[in-house]
C-alpha cells in the first residue's frame, strides 16, 4: 500500500507547488486588495507634481532684472535729457557771448567812425579860425554831436545817425567854403555894392537885389537879417538912380558890412554897443567913417553945371575919436574861435 503525503507538507516532492484542486487545476493567487477608507467612491487623484525652488527663484530673479533694467533705462534717459539741456544751455551761453562780441566789436567800430568824422569836421573848420564870424560855425551843434555820441556810445544804430548828422554838418560848410571862394573871385552883378561885399567879406557876404518889394522899408537903400546875416538884400531902385554915386553905394555896403559883423558877433557886439548908446545904425556909421578913408555921412550930387543934390547917408551922427577906437577894438575882438569838444 503507497501512501500519499498531506497537502502542504513540506516534505513533498514537488515542493511549495499548490495541491490540486478537485477539478485537477491550480486555483490562481488572489489579486491584491486596495484598501480604501469609508465614503471613497472615487479612483485617488494622481499624484501632483511640485514645482522645484530653483524654478521659483528663476523666475524672480528675472522679474527683479526686468524692473532694474526699466530702472536703469528711465535714468538713463533722464541723465541724457540733462546733458542734451546742459548742452542746449552751454550753447546758448556761447551765441549769447558771441553776440555781446559782435556788439562790442560793431560798437568799437561806430565809435572809430565817428571819431574820423569828427577828425574831418575839424580839418574844415581849421582854415576858418581867424574870419571875423564867430558863428560861421554853431559850437552848439559840434558839442552837441559830441554829446550825442557819448549818450548812444552802446547803440550801433543811434550811433550811426550821429555819423551821418557829423558828414552832413561838414558837407555843408565845405560847401559854403567852396562858394565864397567863387563868390570872392567874381563880380557877377558888376555893382559897387558887390565889389565893395567881396572886398570885405571875401567870399562870405553876398548880395541880392530885391526886385518886387522893400523888406528894408520905404528909405532903407539896403539892410541885413538876422535870420540871414550873410546876405546884404539892396533895393532894386539904387541900381541906375542919379542922386547915388557908386562911391556912396560903396559907403553903404561898409555900413551893411559892419550889420554883418554885427549879427555874426553877438557877444563882442553886445559890449561895443554900450559905446553907442545901444544903438545899432549909429555903430555901423562910425564903422564906415573909420574904415573907409575919406568917407563922410552928408554928400553932394551934381546934376549940371549950376544945379547939384545934397544927399544925406546914414543916421545923422559922426563919430568922436573915442568911438572910432571902440570900433576899432571891436574888429580886432572879432573871429571864430577853435573849440576842443570833448564827449
Amino acid at each position: 500500500m503507497s501512501t500519499n503525503p498531506a497537502p502542504g507538507d513540506p516534505s513533498s516532492a514537488e515542493g511549495d507547488a499548490p495541491a490540486p484542486t478537485a477539478l485537477g487545476a491550480a486555483e490562481p493567487a488572489p489579486a491584491p486588495t486596495e484598501t480604501r477608507a469609508p465614503g471613497e467612491d472615487h479612483p485617488p487623484a494622481p499624484p501632483r507634481s511640485r514645482p522645484r525652488r530653483s524654478t521659483v527663484i528663476l523666475g524672480s530673479g528675472l522679474a527683479l532684472l526686468v524692473v532694474a533694467a526699466s530702472a536703469g533705462f528711465f535714468w538713463l534717459s533722464a541723465q541724457l535729457a540733462a546733458s542734451q539741456q546742459q548742452i542746449l544751455d552751454q550753447q546758448q551761453q556761447i551765441n549769447d557771448q558771441q553776440r555781446e562780441l559782435e556788439e562790442q566789436r560793431a560798437q568799437l567800430d561806430r565809435k572809430e567812425q565817428f571819431g574820423a568824422a569828427m577828425q574831418e569836421l575839424y580839418a574844415t573848420i581849421d582854415p576858418l579860425v581867424g574870419l571875423p564870424y564867430a558863428s560861421l560855425v554853431s559850437w552848439s551843434e559840434v558839442e552837441g554831436f559830441a554829446h550825442s555820441a557819448w549818450a548812444h556810445r552802446e547803440s550801433v544804430v543811434t550811433m550811426e545817425r550821429d555819423i551821418t548828422d557829423v558828414k552832413m554838418f561838414t558837407t555843408k560848410l565845405a560847401n559854403r567854403v567852396e562858394a565864397a571862394r567863387s563868390v570872392g573871385s567874381t563880380n557877377a552883378t558888376g555893382s559897387p555894392w558887390e565889389a565893395a561885399l567881396d572886398s570885405l567879406g571875401h567870399g562870405w557876404v553876398t548880395m541880392a537885389y530885391d526886385e518886387s518889394n522893400r523888406p528894408c522899408g520905404l528909405e532903407a537903400m539896403a539892410c541885413v537879417s538876422s535870420a540871414d546875416p550873410f546876405v546884404v538884400h539892396v533895393s532894386s531902385d539904387t541900381r541906375n538912380t542919379s542922386t547915388l554915386t557908386d562911391w556912396m553905394r560903396t559907403g553903404v555896403a561898409y555900413h551893411e558890412y559892419s550889420h554883418v559883423l554885427q549879427f555874426t558877433n553877438p557877444e563882442a557886439t553886445a559890449s561895443a554897443l554900450t559905446a553907442f548908446g545901444g544903438n545899432a545904425e549909429t555903430m555901423a556909421d562910425c564903422y564906415a567913417l573909420t574904415f573907409l578913408d575919406g568917407w563922410t555921412l552928408d554928400h553932394v550930387v551934381p546934376i549940371d553945371s549950376s544945379s547939384y543934390w545934397e544927399v544925406s547917408v546914414g543916421y545923422g551922427y559922426t563919430c568922436d575919436d573915442a568911438q572910432r577906437q571902440v570900433i576899432r577894438d571891436w574888429v580886432g575882438s572879432l573871429g571864430l574861435q577853435k573849440r576842443t569838444v570833448s564827449q
